[in-house]
């Protein structure tokens, strides 16, 4: 009887065991099953929550793709900010909010981010501020990066929720009493780059007011920063890529002593990026596209990209259609000379010649980054966007 016992007892626990592991396996696979799929909105008015309206509810992702709503949030105040990671003014804030975060953390305060962006809404030429666009793929990447100690949620697919609260920019901050009323909306302060100072004064007021019961002074600001990113913004896209697709593109020769100057860059006055591809180099072809979204976000800034062939000069209409085929409106070269040792040394000494070789170089000459194989553009962005000539901030 005992033995028997005690075999009914451990299939029991080999059960429950199985059914929790069916369980865990389960919530993982549902949290891994989130894939972002950016939805057209129809244009609509879209209106600010009023001081005194209750929190619309809410259900997005966060970065490791697990559900956060309304009600997980349950503190005496909560901060809703709406931001993003392509805006320079909401780059600008991010330390201050992980200020906030941190110096109310016992006192009492939920502090949430919410990307309110539709990447279908978002064009190259404004990335250029940015590493990263605002797609669900690029948040983690962003939280990691700069150690955001918020959560920070997705509600680009829809803009379900943002619509309801109706930010006009990022970063915009909304505070909430303990009922879930709003309180203040607006800034966090009206000093924009952080390098002249700002302490996320007016929503560190707001939210003092509402923990100590009292009404908020001035419960709605302005707000400055980049538009809100609402869907139905597609026509800009749509019409930017048809500019460039319609740009005349052409390639000319280039000797030694040309890619040298190219090399010293004396007369851009910008940063200059410069790749070294082939039209028989597969790796080359594969990742040149991503050039040219560079050019796209930072060509508007101190920044050029050119490309330089080391294909033999004979096969000129080859290399001009690959060019075309990659729509590479910008410097395109073909080295004329068929000593490719001397395209190297005139390169970069150091490059050992094997494609595709990229390099970054400052108005001076001075080599700020440089690379052989297949480039980690995320890597790049970072080189380009944190370089004193270009910069996050306005």
């Amino acid at each position: 009887m005992k033995n028997l016992t005690f075999l009914c007892s451990f299939l029991v626990l080999i059960s429950l065991s199985a059914c929790q592991s069916n369980a865990d396996t389960k919530k993982e696979t549902a949290k891994a099953s989130f894939i972002a799929n950016p939805q057209p909105v129809a244009k609509q008015e879209v209106k600010t929550l009023a001081i005194g309206e209750t929190a619309p509810d809410f259900n997005l992702p966060d970065i490791n793709g697990d559900f956060r709503k309304l009600a997980d949030y349950t503190k005496e105040v909560l901060v809703i900010i709406f931001t993003s990671n392509h805006c320079p003014t909401a780059q600008a804030y991010e330390d201050r909010i992980k200020a906030i975060v941190t110096d109310y953390k016992d006192k009492g305060v939920d502090l949430v981010a919410i990307t309110p962006n539709s990447p279908l809404g978002l064009r190259y030429d404004e990335l250029g501020y940015t590493d990263l666009n605002d797609d669900f793929a690029t948040m983690k990447p962003r939280a990691e990066h700069h150690n955001f100690n918020f959560p920070y949620l997705y509600d680009g697919d829809t803009e379900e929720a943002s619509l309801k609260y109706g930010p006009v920019a990022t970063p915009h901050a909304f505070v909430f009493d303990k009922a879930r009323k709003l309180q203040y909306v607006g800034r966090l302060d009206k000093l924009e780059n952080p390098s002249k100072g700002g302490n996320a004064e007016d929503l560190r007021a707001a939210i003092n007011a509402v923990l100590a019961g009292e009404p908020v002074a001035e419960p709605k600001t302005k707000t400055f920063g980049c538009s809100t990113k609402w869907a139905w913004k597609t026509d800009y896209n749509d019409k930017a890529d048809a500019d460039w697709a319609a740009r005349p593109i052409t390639v000319e020769p280039i000797d030694e002593p040309g890619v040298k100057a190219l090399l010293k860059n004396e007369d851009s006055g910008k940063l200059r990026l410069i790749n070294v591809w082939a039209t028989w180099c597969g790796p080359c072809m594969m990742e040149y596209p991503e050039f040219i979204i560079l050019q796209r976000m930072y060509g508007g800034r101190d920044f050029e990209f050119v490309s330089i062939s080391a294909d033999k000069p004979s096969i000129g209409d080859k290399v001009l259609k690959a060019m075309k085929e990659k729509q590479s409106a910008v410097k395109n070269y073909h080295f004329s000379e068929d000593d490719k040792y001397a395209l190297i040394e005139a390169v970069d000494p150091n490059w050992n010649g094997a494609l595709p070789y990229t390099i970054l170089v400052e108005p001076n000459g001075k080599v700020v980054w440089s690379y052989q194989g297949d480039v980690d553009f995320l890597e790049l962005k970072r080189a380009i966007v944190d370089h004193p000539m270009i910069g996050r901030y306005f």
